[in-house]
């Protein structure tokens, strides 16, 4: 049935209010039930075994899911009336002030929406009294009827002697762009909440989440303008804090529902409000995925359920993990920290390299190191948290294609991630709690040098206090002053067999990548007489010995201190403290690959000199490291 003026006028807006304070109420018991069951229940479970506490386990998981699946929903409904209510309010108040008028003039408004007038002004040929009338409302008011054409940009002059008839028409077409604008909003919000329907059954699966992505897709675009624009996307984090801390809890709640993905990912909120709407994106883009066949949305999806497995089943000695960011733009996003931020007095930030993106690989590998720091840490101070932040897109380097990919010889992703990291630490120092907190940014491989360039704009990196450079190809800067803490706040670690902290410089670079060729085209050469697999292996052999070759050379008119980036951090020309590492084992020979030393720096079972040292300078305890010389 179509909406009439009458009922636009009569209707009781604040019966949708309190209807969407009642579905928020129903999200906050599914909330508070999901948070009984994870936090309590399945926890008291963790350390028993047997077949009756994995059945208990899983049906509590599957209860766990449910409860989810319902907050998120009905936090959806709830955003939904309350948009409706917004909407139709305000061209109620548009109506009324048409009909008030109507009244004051003594005009009557039918049940059609035409508008009587009565006579008034004379007939100017006759001087008659004009006499009165009825008009309709009209898409485009009588007065601007042909402005657009008319040679001086003026309305036709009027053609009716009474001057009622304008101030009718013009009532008459206030009363019909309200109701129509009325009747838009009332067949949008129609459609939003007949969507607003759960599939039948108690399984709460990737399919059932795919639907409610499409669900929020719908409420964001139909519901969320009177949301969306309450948001400091645009301000500094410590800006972005003072405005969440002076909402009320119903419109933080409201906007956790409506934008999980723009509050968990807005440096500046809370860790434990961002960990909450980050697991809430986490499930819709999960089923978002589910549903696309592409690589990089199937190799993201890995990555995120890893996540998610991770969240849901965390170690029994494991620090509390939060979800400080997700995404799924460019190679992946992921932010997770393992301690609590914002009440820890130390917290570190590392920042990953090469060949990172968010997948499985990410989750397993990446998200250890972290954890692992942050463990570590906690056995000097146990108020440490430690974060592995993918908050940029890192160059990628696939193994097909190795000659080819020259990303990781610029700056370029190193010089579009700073920024973002520098916004990121800032929030840090906006939400902790602490009077000085210390704050530590690490970088690994190509994420040194992102670290670099944080250091290396105006102000530096917010907050931090020290500095750790580990397998760095460099920063770009020369020395270690350069990077904003003070050259005793920069500490480097650098195993000797590890390829990418003995990076080439530029020119060696060219030689390497000569003698690498050649070696690899003789390789590849000799070990064709072994087949397929002899000629890939023949090939990288010949090219790391024809590598090693190029730098031989070069080295003869080269300055040993320079890196690709900058001067080598770890030697003694950039002035910084270098920490002892294990060697690492040598490339192909003594290990399984030619990266093995590049990635063990924070494995406290494979090198665990080198963990325990970035542990001490992230607990504060920088002076109880072990050092070695610089190169």
């Amino acid at each position: 049935m179509t909406l009439t003026w009458q009922q636009l006028r009569d209707a009781k807006t604040q019966e949708f209010t309190e209807a969407a304070a009642a579905w928020a109420d129903v999200s906050t018991r599914a909330d508070a039930g999901r948070d009984r069951i994870s936090v309590g229940m399945i926890k008291s479970l963790e350390d028993q075994k047997g077949v009756s506490a994995t059945a208990a386990r899983d049906r509590l998981k599957r209860v766990d899911r449910n409860f989810d699946f319902i907050h998120t929903e009905c936090g959806l409904v709830r955003t939904t009336l309350n948009s409706l209510a917004h909407e139709l309010a305000e061209e109620q108040v548009r109506l009324k002030a048409a009909l008030e008028d109507a009244s004051a003039r003594g005009f009557t408004v039918h049940p059609d929406g035409s508008v009587q007038y009565p006579p008034g002004g004379e007939n100017f040929l006759t001087k008659e009294p004009a006499p009165g009338g009825s008009v309709r409302g009209v898409d485009k008011p009588l007065y601007l009827q042909g402005a657009d054409t008319h040679p001086l940009g003026k309305a036709p002059f009027p053609t009716n002697a009474n001057p009622n008839h304008g101030l009718a028409q013009e009532i008459a077409t206030r009363v019909l762009d309200a109701l129509k604008a009325a009747q838009d909003v009332d067949s949008r919000f129609t459609q939003a909440l007949n969507r607003l329907k759960a599939p039948e059954g108690l399984d709460v699966t990737e399919a059932t989440w795919a639907d409610a992505a499409g669900d929020a897709a719908v409420v964001r675009k139909e519901a969320g303008d009177y949301l969306r624009d309450t948001i400091p996307v645009d301000r500094s984090p410590a800006d972005r804090h003072s405005w969440w801390q002076g909402l009320s809890d119903d419109q933080r709640a409201e906007l956790l529902a409506t934008y999980p993905d723009v509050i968990g990912n807005l440096d500046g909120v809370p860790s434990e409000v961002r960990d909450e709407a980050n697991r809430d994106n986490l499930q819709l883009l999960i089923g978002k995925l589910s549903e696309q066949s592409d690589e990089k949305s199937q190799t993201q999806l890995a990555g995120m359920r890893s996540i998610d497995d991770q969240l849901r089943n965390p170690g029994l000695k494991d620090p509390p993990m939060y979800l400080l960011g997700i995404g799924d733009q460019g190679g992946g996003r992921a932010i997770v920290a393992y301690g609590n931020p914002d009440t820890s007095r130390n917290v570190s930030a590392y920042v990953p390299g090469l060949g990172t993106a968010l997948d499985a690989d990410f989750a397993r590998n990446d998200l250890k190191r972290a954890r692992d720091t942050a463990k570590g840490a906690q056995e000097f101070d146990s108020s440490s948290a430690s974060i592995v932040w993918l908050g940029y897109d890192a160059p990628q380097l696939p193994a097909a294609h190795v000659v080819d990919n020259t990303d990781v010889m610029f700056q370029e992703h190193a010089e579009k991630g700073a920024p973002a990291y520098n916004q990121f630490m800032a929030g840090i120092s906006a939400t902790n709690q602490n009077p000085d907190p210390h704050v530590t940014a690490i970088g690994h491989s190509y994420g040194s040098l992102t670290v670099g360039q944080a250091a290396l704009q105006s102000g530096g990196i917010p907050g931090v206090d020290d500095i750790v450079l580990v397998g760095s190809p460099g920063t770009g800067a020369q020395r270690a002053e350069q990077l904003g803490v003070g050259k005793d706040h920069v500490f480097v670690g650098a195993a000797d067999n590890d390829p990418v902290s003995k990076a080439p410089n530029k020119v060696e670079s060219g030689a390497m990548l000569a003698g690498g060729g050649v070696g690899a085209v003789a390789g590849g050469v000799a070990g064709s007489v072994l087949g397929p697999v002899g000629t890939v292996g023949g090939a990288l052999i010949g090219g790391v010995v024809g590598g090693v070759h190029g730098f031989v050379v070069a080295d003869a008119v080269t300055d040993a201190s320079q890196n690709y980036f900058g001067t080598d951090p770890s030697h003694r020309d950039f002035g910084a403290n270098r920490f002892k590492v294990d060697d690492g084992p040598r490339p192909i020979v003594g290990g399984d690959g030619l990266m093995d030393a590049h990635s063990n720096y924070f494995n406290p079972t494979k090198d665990r000199e080198s963990a325990t040292n970035i542990a001490l300078i992230v607990a504060g305890h920088p002076q109880d490291i072990s050092t070695e010389e610089p190169r």
